[in-house]
C-alpha cells in the first residue's frame, strides 16, 4: 500500500533523516520507535507534504507522491496526527471536526456521529472551545479531526505525550479500534512498550537510520529494545 524508498531528507547542513526505507501493509499498524531526534517525525512530516526530502521516494498505492503538497496529500488519503495535538484553540470542538473535512464534498454528519462514538466526552463538549480541553480531550479531538477526512492511512506522532497513564491507554483502545474499521496506522511514539504491544511491525530508528526491523511481537522480546527502550 505504501513505501518509503531510500528517503533522505537535511536541515541545512545537518542530515536528519539517511537513506532510509519502509513498508506499510495495508489495514495494518506499524510503529517508528526510537529516541528523541532519531528522525521519527521528520519522517511523518516529510511523508505529510510539510518537509521536502533530499532524496528518494515516496510511494502510496502505486503513485510517487513524493514532494507533493499537504493538500494533496490528505486528498489521496493520508492525514498526520501531529505532535502536540495541534488543534485549533478558539473554535469549538465541532468547528475543529468540521475543519477536519475541509477537502470533503459529500455529507458529513455519519463521520461526525462516528468520532463522537468513539470519543464520548467530545459529544459532550462539542461547543466547547479546543483550547478549554484537557490535555487527553484534545488529543481525542485531533484524532477526530483526522478521521473527518476518510483517511487510508492516518500517521499518528507522539499521541501519548505528555498525557496521564489512564488517559493513554485509552488513546490506544482508540487507535485499536479505528485499525479494525479499516485505517492503516503508522505510528511514532516515544512510549516504545504501547507501540509495539499493538504494532504489526516495528521500525528502530537511530540517529537517522532504521537500525532495526520485526515484528512487534519479536521487538518486544528483543533484549537490546527492552534494554535501550523498554527499560528492563
Amino acid at each position: 500500500m505504501f513505501e518509503v524508498r531510500g528517503l533522505s531528507v537535511s536541515y541545512g547542513g545537518i542530515e536528519a533523516v539517511r537513506d532510509i526505507s519502509f513498508s506499510v501493509e495495508e489495514g495494518k499498524i506499524v510503529t517508528l520507535i526510537g529516541a528523541n531526534g532519531a528522525g521519527k517525525s521528520t519522517t511523518l512530516r516529510t511523508i505529510a507534504g510539510l518537509v521536502r526530502p533530499r532524496s528518494g521516494k515516496i510511494v502510496f498505492d502505486g503513485e510517487d507522491i513524493t514532494g507533493k503538497s499537504p493538500a494533496y496529500i490528505v486528498s489521496r488519503g493520508i492525514t498526520l496526527v501531529p505532535e502536540g495535538r495541534k488543534i485549533f484553540p478558539d473554535l469549538t470542538v465541532m468547528e475543529n471536526l468540521r475543519i477536519g473535512a475541509y477537502l470533503r464534498k459529500d455529507n458529513i454528519d455519519s463521520d461526525i456521529e462516528r468520532v463522537f462514538s468513539l470519543f464520548p466526552r467530545l459529544k459532550e463538549r462539542s461547543w466547547q472551545y479546543g483550547g478549554t480541553l484537557s490535555g487527553g480531550e484534545q488529543q481525542m479531538l485531533a484524532v477526530g479531526r483526522a478521521l473527518m477526512s476518510k483517511p487510508k492511512i492516518m500517521m499518528m506522532d507522539e499521541p501519548s505525550l505528555g498525557l496521564a497513564p489512564l488517559v493513554v491507554r485509552d488513546i490506544f483502545s482508540i487507535i485499536r479500534e479505528v485499525n479494525k474499521d479499516g485505517v492503516t496506522i503508522l505510528l511514532v511514539e516515544q512510549n516504545a512498550n504501547m507501540a509495539l504491544q499493538i504494532a504489526d511491525t516495528g521500525y528502530v530508528m537511530e540517529t537517522g537510520v532504521i537500525t532495526l526491523s520485526g515484528k512487534g511481537s519479536e521487538l518486544i522480546a528483543n533484549q537490546d529494545v527492552r534494554r535501550a527502550y523498554l527499560g528492563n
